[in-house]
């Protein structure tokens, strides 16, 4: 089912999960077993995040130095399609521009129709290790807007039958194929994109993502909840209707409250910062302390009426379960 679909038939919240490609080296069964703990609260659909290709020199034996490519993890594609083999339960692979030209990333649309998965949550993508600014690939998308409009123009398998019915004299024409078929999802950030001078800019970019073609948006995790409110009603005077998912995550280290503001652009409350940090060497308090933390984000969240909660698990589960117990 379409992730639209289940927004628009579902009469109370849910959870939805994303996960992370595992990297080499990890088993099929591993990773299904790794998931196991969420299904006992029925997600409707959990997200397979894509990481770009890296590049890596090495020396050679006459002194020179080369250029290989380096995949240190499984694909989404790959995952999702594992995922189904055991749990009947949606997939939304990511999509991202960066590393694949507009001619790959249709192949890779043809692989996820071939699969039956009609979900997609596309994103520009990261800049690569070294990058300061994001560089579009020769051949491939700049703009995540750019990206929905090329899914949004996706024909398929139904368009190349209808094409093949066209070359036969056939009256059914060419523009009647379905450039419907993938629900497509985006991001946004409630505190802004690093890369936006305001938020204004950034969310004026979101619109163009929506007038492309988007069906819904999950926002990047936010530990202060009148952030989301605040940036919800800012979407919403922007002419922005589509629903507006909030994203979670629990810290579980004390070192987090310093990687994540740097990683992802994003403050910390000052409660909360210094109650990890008193925790100290402490780590099972820290975790609890992330955890209660997270619960009382998604208890509020839920009582404000939003239609579901994403996590983003980074492949653990404990945490992500003792919430989905407490408000689920």
């Amino acid at each position: 089912m379409k992730v639209s679909e289940i927004l628009s038939t579902s009469t109370k919240a849910f959870p939805s999960l994303e996960i992370v490609p595992p990297l080499r080296g990890l088993t099929k069964e591993e990773l299904l077993e790794s998931i196991a703990p969420f299904m006992e609260f029925k997600p409707k659909y959990i997200n397979v995040t894509s990481h770009r290709d890296e590049y890596e020199f090495r020396e050679e034996a006459n002194g020179t130095f080369s250029r290989h490519l380096v995949r240190n993890r499984i694909s989404e594609t790959t995952v999702c399609a594992a995922i189904m083999s055991r749990y009947d339960i949606d997939v939304v692979p990511h999509l991202i521009c960066g590393g694949s030209t507009k001619e790959e990333i249709e192949s890779k649309l043809d692989n996820l129709e071939f699969l039956g998965i009609n979900n997609i949550l596309a994103l520009r993508g990261d800049c690569m290790t070294g990058e300061k600014r994001f560089t579009a690939t020769p051949g491939g998308y700049r703009y995540a807007s750019e990206l929905v409009e090329g899914i949004r123009s996706y024909q398929g398998s139904a368009g190349y039958r209808r094409s093949r019915k066209l070359e036969k004299d056939s009256p059914v024409s060419l523009e009647m194929a379905d450039d419907r078929y993938f629900c497509i999802g985006v991001g946004a950030y409630p505190e802004k994109h690093f890369e936006a001078p305001n938020i204004e800019t950034d969310i004026a970019n979101l619109k163009r993502k929506v007038d492309a073609g988007a069906d819904y948006i999950i926002t990047q995790m936010f530990f202060d909840n009148k952030i989301y409110y605040d940036f919800v009603e800012k979407c919403r005077e922007a002419g922005i209707t589509v629903p507006i998912i909030p994203g979670l995550k629990p810290l579980s280290t004390v070192r987090q409250i310093g990687t994540l503001p740097e990683a992802f652009s994003l403050d910390i409350p000052l409660e909360l910062t210094e109650a990890m940090k008193d925790a100290g060497e402490d780590r099972k308090a820290a975790y609890q302390i992330g955890t209660e933390w997270c619960t009382m984000q998604c208890k509020d969240l839920i009582a404000h009426g939003v239609p579901a909660v994403h996590f983003y698990t980074m492949g653990k589960s404990e945490n992500i379960v003792k919430i989905l117990q407490e408000c689920f």
